[in-house]
């Protein structure tokens, strides 16, 4: 990332170096196999036990003074949080390697990829945060020391060791959950406490589409006349769809999950506007149960591959961040 502060200090400067991808945040599109960020990775020869090192432990340490400042970076402003308060965010997160491995960060600290550290725009300097990766449940805690990601959706640059142990360094990038551990939480030993995860927002991303007749989905077309009726078919229209389309066990394979929502309701609501938006992709759309949220999910596909090239056309056609899982 290589946020020094002297630069933080010079946003025009900033903006030049960003250019040149001397910031991390500044970064390309991601490389499969590798890093976030373009002929970036893991070093030539990574520590055996890199997947296993221990999470950052959390101490009480005094703000650095000189990361506290407003600045400015390609144009955007970001106002650093200067109180010891709560914080917690969603969203994308991406890990940098070798390419920025020796080099200083906003902290003054030199990054080491194999540390469990981050970089964040706006958090605290030093800062403990725990971070749990959505699609698979795991957590670890990061100590944030540099300033970035500065491009994109991603809210959270991670090390190379942080990124291996959530496991997403082949992907290059993922959805989580992070969370700041207080000043007052490390005194008391009440950071120790595992907690439930935040359950994730009604989405409200896709533009609400103009009308449109509705779009079976998974009612069949009502028999002729002379022939009697399902009982299901008879309740309904041969042209709706169900107000709440029937729960279905996933089969297994990858799905491409759109949201998740505390309520049925809102599950199906958002079903209906991507069916709208996307109609070649409405066969493939399911709601699941997975106590405490529903999740409208695509699929299943055989492979990751062929899940991620459809992920990839849902937030094309969408503005979408959607997660890749396996069932």
């Amino acid at each position: 990332m290589s946020g020094l502060p002297s630069l933080l200090r010079a946003p025009a400067l900033v903006a030049v170096l960003c250019a040149a991808a001397v910031l991390a945040g500044c970064g390309s599109a991601p490389k499969r196999g590798g890093g976030y960020y373009q002929d970036d990775g893991p070093g030539e020869n990574p520590p055996a036990d890199a997947a296993s090192a221990p999470d950052a432990e959390p101490r009480v340490e005094p703000f650095g003074r000189g990361t506290l400042r407003p600045y400015t970076v390609l144009g955007r402003s970001y106002v650093p949080i200067t109180e010891d308060r709560p914080f917690r965010q969603r969203g994308i997160a991406s890990w940098y390697g070798r390419k920025f491995h020796g080099k200083r960060t906003a902290s003054g600290e030199i990054y080491d990829m194999y540390e469990m550290t981050a970089a964040h725009p706006t958090l605290p300097i030093p800062s403990y945060v725990r971070v749990r990766h959505v699609a698979s449940g795991r957590e670890v805690i990061v100590r944030i020391n540099d300033r970035g990601p500065f491009h994109g959706n991603r809210i959270i640059d991670l090390s190379y060791a942080a990124a291996l142990k959530l496991g997403f360094v082949r992907r290059g990038s993922a959805e989580v959950e992070i969370e700041r551990i207080t000043h007052e939480e490390i005194r008391a030993g009440t950071w120790r406490e595992r907690r439930p995860p935040t359950p994730a927002p009604e989405p409200v991303r896709v533009a609400q589409p103009p009308p449109v007749a509705p779009v079976p989905v998974s009612v069949p077309p009502a028999p002729p006349a002379a022939a009697p009726a399902p009982a299901v078919a008879a309740a309904l229209p041969a042209d709706s769809t169900p107000a709440s389309a029937p729960a279905i066990a996933p089969a297994a394979g990858f799905w491409v999950q759109l949201g998740a929502f505390r309520q049925r309701e809102g599950a199906d609501s958002f079903r209906r506007r991507v069916a709208g938006e996307a109609d070649w992709l409405s066969p493939l759309l399911a709601v699941f149960d997975d106590a405490p949220l529903f999740r409208l999910q695509a699929g299943p596909y055989a492979t990751r591959d062929e899940a991620f090239g459809i992920a990839e056309r849902v937030r094309d056609a969408l503005k979408l961040v959607p997660v890749v899982v396996e069932r």
